[in-house]
């Protein structure tokens, strides 16, 4: 499982002319899975992804969560963060999971996130959306459950 992680002033998801997920203050994730991904790695994202601390404290120093803030999460699926680039000049997406694996590892990982008291806004899992965000900082990670765990 793949998270590029940014912590936002705004952030917000358009299908068509229709928003359908938007935040003020707090993270969108654009988030991707592999055939190789289990509920354990849902589980280790989910924590580091809300304890992380990127967020200021009084003394302008990274040193507050997600949870500490009570900011919300923009969730955005990303299947093209599996995509490989190595071989020629098209990605190939064969590490990507298939949809009906990734839809579901997708709906459970926001659900846990929003056991954790956060509030989740996500986009549609397969449609084309566009994303528009005002990055804080900028403050931009890439988190990896099978490298960084």
């Amino acid at each position: 499982m793949k998270v590029v992680l940014q912590r936002v002033k705004e952030a917000k998801c358009t299908i068509g002319n229709e928003v359908v997920g938007e935040i003020k203050k707090g993270l969108v994730l654009l988030v991707g899975f592999t055939h190789e991904d289990t509920v354990k790695d849902l589980e280790w994202m989910v924590h580091k992804v809300i304890h992380l601390r990127i967020f200021e404290d009084e003394e302008g120093k990274m040193n507050r969560s997600i949870v500490d803030t009570g900011g919300s999460i923009l969730s955005i699926s990303q299947f093209t963060l599996y995509g490989d680039v190595r071989k020629g000049r098209r990605p190939n997406f064969m590490q990507a999971a298939k949809p009906e694996q990734a839809s579901a590892l997708y709906d459970q990982f926001n659900d846990m996130l929003r056991a954790e008291g956060i509030q989740v806004e996500t986009g549609q899992f397969g449609s084309m959306m566009d994303i528009s965000l005002t990055n804080h900082g900028p403050v931009t990670l890439i988190l990896d459950s099978h490298t960084d765990a």
